[in-house]
């Protein structure tokens, strides 16, 4: 399966100030199929090591992490010579091994010309620990999101649609109505599917949406694991409140998270921690709220105010419990659901493309769903589920605001009116 990663992996081999790489992301999103394949297919040899597997790796960072020392012991245990510039290393499950993160320094300063890649599922935690001594400023890092809308297309042989949809976003011209009615039923599909590889993989070759819910409950299990492995035992408990409601709020009219709706008179206070161990994990994000629209949306935030959203739409439907056939025909009885399903597509699809997500409210008068920078404008993004696009907030925001253009996504086909671009859902990644 064609990942985006893959062209970033290949520009970072190319730079002359290439310094040993950070993968993370959260559990199951591809990373280590994405080293593994870049290596297989730009290096002369792989040399893998993975800290989960095979435990005892941690006894040689023990005496000593200079690449000097570590060179010759690593390319024994991997069973092949270890070559500057030909052969990538790569650590896996490097947050079990905080020695090993730590050498990354000394690979950067002393030994530039070895070519290493490591990855963690839990890296986000494991370095916020008070004990990590974290390599800053020798490193280069980068997250891996699960597949987005494009990615999953791709997979499903929809090479020519894409290009299609890219083209039409560019020019502001629908989609002849076959091919919008095609795409509108793959965004559905991917709401069920999501876009962790194994359960893309799965839907491509089977169709079978019992297989792939199969697969997404045995993830949400590891997840609700590592929240045990890795969380401190206070805390454990309240992660899990936490995430188990998160699918509650999004089914709400207003999105923004409430403590009062984890348990009775629940607290910021008693549940930061918590929400803080699952954005550092990956598998949430938070958009907080802009007080003012200027830049940098940053400088306005309001630490106070925020949404949550998870990192997987296929997770978010398994953890719901949504029936395939629910989704596919949008039926009446998940109306209340509609609104937060589709507003956590576009944040991940957004996110994915490097945006700092943002919302912005007026009173009881409007809300914007998204604020973003792109091309240098703060652009608003609202989002609607259906063709239902009256934009009664929108219009407000720009009276106020006066953007360079808006950006409208929902059912509706490709436009551009009174300033206001319309995207169709399954665009979302052409942002």
């Amino acid at each position: 399966m064609y990942r985006k990663i893959t062209g970033f992996l290949e520009s970072w081999k190319a730079n002359r100030y290439r310094k040993p790489l950070i993968l993370q992301g959260a559990r199951q999103v591809g990373k280590t199929w994405s080293v593994l394949e870049f290596g297989r297919t730009h290096y002369e040899n792989v040399a893998y090591f993975n800290f989960e597997t095979n435990p005892k790796l941690n006894e040689t960072f023990t005496e000593s992490i200079s690449p000097e020392y570590l060179i010759p012991i690593l390319s024994h245990i991997a069973g092949q010579t270890i070559v500057k510039e030909k052969t990538l290393i790569v650590f896996d499950e490097v947050q079990l091994c905080e020695r090993a993160l730590t050498s990354l320094k000394y690979f950067c300063e002393d030994a530039p010309e070895y070519h290493i890649i490591v990855a963690g599922s839990m890296l986000g935690v494991a370095v916020n620990r008070a004990k990590f001594s974290f390599p800053v400023g020798k490193v280069d890092m980068k997250t891996l999101y699960p597949m987005d809308m494009e990615e999953f297309m791709l997979a499903c042989g929809e090479d020519t649609l894409v290009e299609q949809i890219k083209k039409c976003f560019e020019t502001n011209t629908p989609l002849p109505g076959a091919l919008h009615d095609a795409a509108m039923l793959l965004y559905r599909q991917y709401l069920i599917v999501g876009g962790m590889p194994e359960c893309v993989t799965q839907f491509v070759g089977t169709k079978d949406y019992i297989l792939v819910r199969h697969t997404q409950d045995t993830i949400l299990t590891s997840y609700l694991n590592d929240m045990s492995k890795y969380n401190n035992l206070n805390e454990i408990k309240k992660t899990r409140l936490v995430y188990n409601n998160i699918t509650v709020q999004l089914s709400k009219k207003n999105t923004r998270f409430q403590y009062k709706l984890i348990k009775k008179g629940g607290r910021a206070s008693e549940f930061e921690n918590a929400i803080e161990w699952l954005s550092l994990s990956g598998i949430v994000s938070q958009v907080y709220k802009a007080e003012q629209i200027k830049k940098p949306l940053e400088n306005y935030r309001d630490i106070d105010a925020f949404k949550i959203y998870v990192s997987d739409l296929g997770l978010l439907c398994a953890k719901k419990d949504l029936a395939a056939n629910d989704i596919l025909y949008m039926v009446d009885e998940i109306n209340d659901f509609k609104g937060g399903m589709a507003e956590n597509y576009v944040n991940v699809q957004l996110s994915i493309n490097g945006y700092n997500t943002y919302y912005w409210e007026s009173g009881r008068e409007a809300e914007i769903d998204f604020i973003i920078q792109r091309d240098g404008q703060l652009i608003p993004i609202e989002v609607k589920s259906a063709d239902n696009t009256r934009a009664k907030s929108l219009n407000l925001y720009m009276q106020r605001h006066q953007p360079a253009y808006a950006i409208k996504l929902s059912a509706k086909n490709f436009g551009f009116e009174d300033g206001k671009k319309t995207v169709p859902l399954y665009a979302a990644f052409c942002i």
